[in-house]
């Protein structure tokens, strides 16, 4: 849905400028920059200005003039996105509304274990300011040292911890936002229960900034487990690392915080390229999980209740090698492993990468079905899969084949996402887990979703942006 906006004129520009002052009105083109630069490098795009408003009054009054004057609106929070919704397009038409200055915790509230913290708040922030008073804000990212609260709950962030405590959309009591309109819709509650009608607040989680901006939100908060362990395991097959999740779920049940599928390849890559990591388990194995196991009551418990899964999983032969993390400092060193083994993939050349979800029962399936489906595209590729088998997401990326070429592989981009997806949908999967649909996904998105929820979508998008302001060719 694109909008008939006014080009961008020096007068328009000067406008906008005004509402949040000169210094934070950006216009030289080596100030907005950054602005532009999306991880990926997929989306170049192009604006005249990008704001930094400091209040939510100062939103409200940079939407009302971008409603009157039909100007398209990027909202941008962090801008870690891998989907390129939070950047401009190339028409130059667009303004980037930055909003890393609303950075405040507002109240941090103990006893109802919530925190109403603004858009702007990075998620490592949050996380250490919970700790400060003994909390927990369970939502884990490689980037939560540069994400940003608002960017998180636009594309709905998941995580290593969404198998316990669940993804952005399940952390999130209320909201404020900026409706296109420049109204402000507040909703900062912090009600776990609450049946007044439709729940407002989904709808523009995971929105990615296509509805309106958010400029706050009330996040959950929980008590710090008592004991944490971390066991690094190797297996067979995926059929085992099946096995072994539901041994460990059932022993579990929610001290189980984590389980995350790692193939041979990605941490062979990671041993290889990454600095800072060593092997660690002595034997390789065709599949590895990171498991953590928390406790409310003790950290004796926390070892108990690990030791007494591996150790059954040992006697009834469904995994081979396992090693618990002795102290703290080698947790750290289990979890950066995992952090890092995402980018590890760099130095094997071009890739293409895939964020799905499956049925749970169904990971090994997939995985079996997706490699032949990505011999069938490129002969020789090599599939790198990783991610949260605990909530059904896993990270199928493939590498080009060992000596190909990176352009030509490339030029396969198209094939290889149809085909690694249709294995997806054959599944009654997602094509989009945790990075959301941006631009990356659209057109797969409008072509291949039901008509009556892509008609839905447009309904409720054109209820709430009838100009087409904000952030136009995301999503739909």
């Amino acid at each position: 849905m694109d909008s008939a906006s006014e080009t961008l004129t020096p007068a328009l520009i000067a406008r906008f400028a005004a509402i949040v002052g000169e210094r934070y009105a950006l216009t030289d083109q080596a100030d907005i920059a950054p602005y532009l630069a999306e991880r990926r490098g997929l989306w170049p795009g192009r604006t005249s200005l990008v704001l930094r408003p400091g209040t939510v009054d100062e939103v409200s009054r940079i939407m009302r003039l971008a409603s009157e004057t039909r100007t398209p609106v990027v909202p941008q929070s962090g801008n870690t996105g891998l989907v390129g919704a939070q950047v401009p397009d190339a028409s130059g038409r667009q303004i980037v509304l930055s909003l890393s200055r609303l950075n405040r915790i507002r109240e941090i509230d103990v006893l109802s274990n919530t925190a109403t913290v603004e858009t702007g708040v990075i998620l490592q922030t949050l996380q250490e300011a919970a700790d400060a008073v003994d909390r927990l804000f369970p939502l884990s990212l490689a980037a939560q040292g540069s994400c940003q609260i608002g960017g998180n709950l636009s594309s709905n962030a998941g995580g290593t911890g969404v198998l316990a405590y669940g993804n952005a959309r399940e952390l999130c009591l209320g909201v404020e936002v900026v409706l296109p309109t420049g109204e402000v819709f507040d909703d900062l509650r912090k009600l776990k229960k609450d049946n007044t009608g439709y729940d407002l607040k989904n709808l523009f989680i995971g929105a990615e900034g296509t509805l309106g901006v958010i400029t706050a939100a009330v996040m959950k908060l929980f008590p710090k487990p008592k004991g944490i362990e971390v066991a690094f395991v190797g297996m067979r097959s995926a059929e085992a690392a099946l096995a072994f999740f539901s041994l460990a779920i059932g022993r579990a049940g929610a001290a189980l915080t984590a389980f995350e599928l790692i193939g041979e390849r990605p941490y062979q890559f990671t041993l290889r390229h990454a600095a800072g990591v060593s092997r660690l388990l002595a034997d390789d194995w065709p599949w590895y999980v990171l498991m953590e196991i928390s406790s409310g009551r003790s950290a004796e418990d926390a070892r108990g209740l690990i030791e007494d899964i591996l150790s059954a999983a040992l006697e009834e032969k469904i995994i081979d090698e396992a090693v618990i993390a002795s102290s703290l400092a080698q947790q750290e060193a289990f979890w950066h492993f995992r952090e890092v083994l995402p980018e590890s993939q760099k130095a094997e050349g071009a890739s293409i990468k895939h964020d799905i979800s499956v049925p749970i029962a169904s990971i090994p399936v997939f995985i079996e079905k997706a490699a032949r489906a990505v011999e069938s595209v490129s002969p020789g590729a090599r599939p790198v899969c990783f991610g949260h088998m605990g909530d059904g997401n896993l990270h199928y990326n493939v590498s080009r084949p060992e000596d190909g070429d990176d352009a030509a592989f490339l030029a396969l981009y198209r094939p290889m996402n149809k085909a690694v997806h249709d294995v997806v949908r054959s599944l009654n999967g997602s094509i989009s887990a945790e990075h959301g649909i941006g631009q990356l996904k659209r057109d797969e998105l409008i072509a291949t979703a039901p008509p009556i929820a892509i008609d839905l979508m447009r309904r409720v998008k054109a209820a709430f942006d009838p100009a087409g302001i904000m952030n136009p060719g995301k999503v739909i």
